[in-house]
């Protein structure tokens, strides 16, 4: 555990804590990447939590002077920050995603997908957004992608699957604080499993891509995540396969698979050379993200079929 000497006696405002905290942080070397990447910008996300101040605030707020119980608080959130390591998304129970605020707790990751930007887009040119009438966000976890997808296919009905009764329970309370009960269903399913005859127009998946060598590294913010989430064997392919061998028989005939698989990219290239991925770039960061088509899914379905199991490896081509 890191010792600091969390006095704040001789602060006033709210630019005084931000800098407070930042300074904390960057000492006690913390890792971000669950809705900050930076000390000042978490050291400011754990100073608004407590005033309730969104983050476009005038500046003239910075200069505000704080009660000694908003000191407190603030100083309770910091010291806890670095003691436990809890991203700061778990801490203040909400993380922002696609334009939206996510009620998030320990039992689900911390929305941070490139997706992000796919939505924004409105999936476009890969469907017809006015058109698309189903959507399933496979792996859903909080519920992220598949309420944030309505912002891009206002017409569609959404599933969210997992396998997590925990994730599901925050996924309920998403669809709820937006009111989405009659829009969005939430079904417990390992993958496909609960989905026999259910057909999709788009199907969106981040689902755990991360392999054993990365797991065992981890930074400890992302160890506190559930690794249910995350792992995904050897070389984080082993839902992935299942995902591909499967998810023809749930799209619609012109049906679009969207997957996130993260630094596992280099692993499914090599599993798979003959499938035609499309792989997105994007703008704002971040990658391993492919496309494909129910008719792409089918022509290589024997290939998917054979390759299914996890563990199972193709003799890749010598590299000599």
């Amino acid at each position: 555990m890191t010792n600091f000497l969390y006095q704040s006696d001789t602060l006033e405002t709210i630019n005084d804590f931000i800098r407070w905290g930042a300074t904390l942080f960057s000492r006690a070397d913390l890792c971000f990447g669950h809705g900050t990447d930076n000390a000042f910008a978490e050291a400011k996300l754990l100073v608004f939590h407590p005033l309730a101040l969104p983050w476009d605030v005038p500046e003239d707020i910075y200069r505000c002077r704080l009660t000694q119980q908003e000191k407190q608080q603030i100083t309770d959130l910091f010291r806890h920050r670095i003691e436990s390591r809890e991203p700061a998304a778990y801490l203040v129970g909400e993380a922002q995603f696609a334009g939206l605020r996510f009620y998030v707790n320990a039992s689900v990751l911390v929305p941070r997908s490139p997706i992000a930007e796919l939505i924004a887009e409105r999936y476009q040119p890969w469907v017809d957004p006015d058109a698309v009438t189903r959507i399933l966000d496979l792996c859903t976890g909080s519920g992220c992608i598949g309420i944030a997808s309505l912002q891009a296919c206002p017409n569609a009905q959404v599933d969210l699957a997992d396998i997590s009764p925990k994730a599901l329970a925050v996924a309920k309370r998403n669809v709820a604080r937006y009111q989405l009960e009659e829009a969005v269903s939430v079904v417990k399913s390992d993958l496909f499993s609960a989905l026999s005859g259910q057909q999709y127009d788009l199907i969106v998946s981040n689902p755990p891509y991360v392999d054993a060598i990365e797991m065992a590294h981890l930074p400890p913010e992302f160890q506190r995540e559930p690794a249910l989430g995350l792992a995904a064997g050897d070389d984080g392919l082993d839902l992935v396969r299942r995902i591909l061998a499967e998810a023809s028989d749930h799209l619609t005939e012109d049906g679009t698979l969207i997957v996130e698989v993260g630094v596992s990219q280099h692993y499914l290239v090599q599993a798979y050379p003959e499938l035609p991925f499309y792989w997105f770039e994007f703008e704002q960061g971040g990658e391993g993200v492919f496309a494909l088509q129910k008719s792409e899914l089918e022509a290589f379905d024997a290939v998917l079929q054979a390759r299914k199991a996890p563990g199972i490896y193709p003799e890749l081509p010598s590299s000599s």
